[in-house]
């Protein structure tokens, strides 16, 4: 239980770090939050979002998945997005993934991990659709590219998504970023894949827009 009471310890000194620099920190926080930006990004350890853009609590919201992944059936995502598009009316979503990934790295693999295979699934089709490109790279190339190709496509599935269309349509101020996160040096790669508006979706993804007067598709 060593370790567990280190943990109680560490948060005490930064709290009390937190409001002897800024007494009126914690109370401001819990007042509301409003941030700009909905971070969608790995669960590894080494990727503590606040932390690797320089931003304080309040600052981004977050949700965080095995090899941040975007999927149209994953309603813990969906919901995270509809807040924060929605209520919170963030400007900026970003689907940060990062080199090294152990996810991207096991869906390379042809190994059993359990439940997981079936997350790793979606990665494993981001491979099959550009298995050309892919199977001339060595290794370790390969699996960089990949970490990159797959947030191209989560970028593609969050443009893809109602939540996303709908506030475009309402006029909504959103942009969709893909970057990537080096471990290696600790810094961000802009992946060149901002989407303002619907219209680099293929059509068979877009969604008619209901009448606010008759609830039926415009």
């Amino acid at each position: 239980m060593a370790e567990i009471e280190q943990i109680f310890r560490q948060n005490r000194a930064w709290a009390s770090d937190r409001t002897d620099k800024d007494p009126e920190f914690f109370l401001r926080l819990s007042r509301q939050q409003t941030p700009k930006y909905l971070w969608i990004g790995c669960s590894d350890s080494r990727v503590p979002a606040n932390e690797i853009v320089g931003m304080a609590p309040g600052e981004l919201f977050v949700h965080r998945n095995i090899a941040n992944v975007v999927v149209h059936t994953d309603f813990n995502c969906l919901s995270v997005l509809q807040y924060a598009v929605e209520v919170l009316k963030v400007e900026h979503v970003v689907v940060c993934g990062h080199y090294c990934c152990g996810g991207v790295q096991a869906a390379l693999g042809h190994s059993e991990c359990g439940l997981v295979d079936n997350w790793l699934r979606h990665i494993k089709d981001v491979y099959a659709m550009h298995r050309q490109e892919l199977e001339g790279l060595d290794e370790a190339e390969r699996t960089a590219r990949l970490c990159e190709l797959n947030v191209k496509a989560q970028v593609q599935n969050l443009a893809r998504t109602k939540i996303v269309q709908h506030a475009w349509e309402r006029g909504q101020k959103l942009s969709l970023h893909g970057w990537i996160y080096d471990i290696r040096d600790g810094l961000i790669r802009d992946l060149g894949v901002r989407m303002d508006d619907r219209s680099l979706i293929p059509e068979i993804y877009h969604f008619a827009i209901a009448s606010e007067e008759t609830g039926v598709p415009a």
